[in-house]
């Protein structure tokens, strides 16, 4: 899988931008704050319809105008997709896959398959448990719409329980059909986030082991704030046992959107007590597994984005990143192409940006 042509309407600083990509490296070189993260970002978009850096699509429209489009053509070993997408003011948007038009946003996943390291995902172990919850779905809903949809009727049913914690009228048997229905969709959300994360070991021990040449030894481990034995009726249990609790906060307090993960590095929590270099590491080996295990599910790789992360970076993880992309298209961006010269070879197309504009 890899993007054959990307054109931009009045995205961001981008009036007009057509360009096409190679299936191997693209370098997008530039100064800070030229244009060279949108591009990325466009791409992104593409696959799940929504940005990485912003929740508010208006953001994303040249503020001159009253829309912004995407247009991505999309290589494929079976069939090429074509993505347009239209971005209005209002907060709507119109979706297009081979000119048909897609009604709901978990049609377009999987379409396109992509995956992003970008400097905020260097800060994913010590931040909040909300942004690796937020990893974890992304990469699933691509690659799994049952996951997609078992995770929007749960957080529906989630919003009108609360409702119904919060009413001053508060009814008990309409509270436990919520339950009820909560419980079928957090047991499926559950069931894949363990299986993912058992992917993720299984490609990620190599891979760690390679990055720090067998020095350390790496393990996700789910944490779950229900017993994953008898889920079903443990998580039931949980519900009736926290109503009180959960009336005097007006929300609901277990469930799938209060799990996280935990990153060990030789039995050691990452979170508490690695140092930074161990805690990007630990990032960079769930990204390249993530790569792996879309590969196994689709039997293509995805497209990379690495969004100005090799200077954060030391020698040796920078060297394992671009000698492990031979097979993957992959679109960098960056201010200078001087440390990429002794990794890179001639299926290297390197695009100049600035102020909105790109040559190569």
């Amino acid at each position: 899988m890899y993007v054959k042509n990307i054109s931009l309407l009045n995205y961001r600083n981008y009036e007009n931008l057509n360009i096409q990509l190679i299936k191997n490296v693209n370098v997008f070189v530039g100064d800070n704050a030229q244009g060279k993260t949108n591009i990325l970002e466009a791409i992104y978009y593409s696959a799940f319809a929504k940005s990485h850096r912003t929740s508010k699509d208006k953001e994303l429209i040249n503020w001159k105008k009253d829309n912004a489009y995407i247009s991505l053509l999309v290589g494929k070993n079976r069939l090429d997709k074509k993505i347009d997408i239209n971005i209005l003011r209002d907060g709507k948007k119109a979706i297009k896959v081979n000119n048909i038009k897609v009604n709901k946003i978990g049609e377009l996943f999987g379409t396109f398959n992509v995956v992003m390291f970008s400097p905020e995902d260097l800060k994913v172990i010590k931040e909040s448990p909300t942004i690796r919850r937020r990893m974890l779905d992304m990469e699933l809903s691509q690659i799994n719409p049952k996951y997609y949809f078992n995770l929007v009727q749960y957080n529906k049913v989630l919003n009108e329980r609360n409702i119904i914690l919060k009413s001053k009228i508060f009814n008990q048997d309409i509270l436990e059909v919520y339950d009820m229905q909560l419980i079928e969709y957090a047991d499926y959300i559950v069931s894949k986030r363990l299986e993912y994360i058992d992917k993720i070991n299984f490609f990620g021990d190599e891979i760690h082991k390679e990055i720090t040449s067998s020095k350390e030894k790496i393990e996700f481990k789910y944490n779950c704030t229900v017993n994953l034995e008898n889920f079903k009726d443990n998580y039931l249990q949980k519900l009736k046992a926290n109503v009180l609790k959960d009336r005097e906060r007006g929300l609901t307090s277990v469930g799938p959107h209060r799990d996280d993960f935990s990153v060990f590095i030789n039995s050691i929590d990452t979170k508490i007590f690695g140092s930074q270099g161990q805690q990007r590491t630990s990032i960079l080996t769930m990204k390249f597994s993530s790569l792996k295990i879309i590969k196994q599910i689709t039997g293509e790789y995805p497209v990379l984005l690495l969004d100005d992360v090799l200077s954060e970076l030391d020698s040796s993880r920078k060297r394992y990143i671009l000698s492990s992309i031979n097979d993957i298209q992959t679109v960098i961006t960056c201010t200078g192409v001087e440390d990429l010269n002794d990794y890179l070879d001639e299926k290297v197309k390197i695009f100049t940006v600035s102020n909105g504009k790109v040559l190569n």
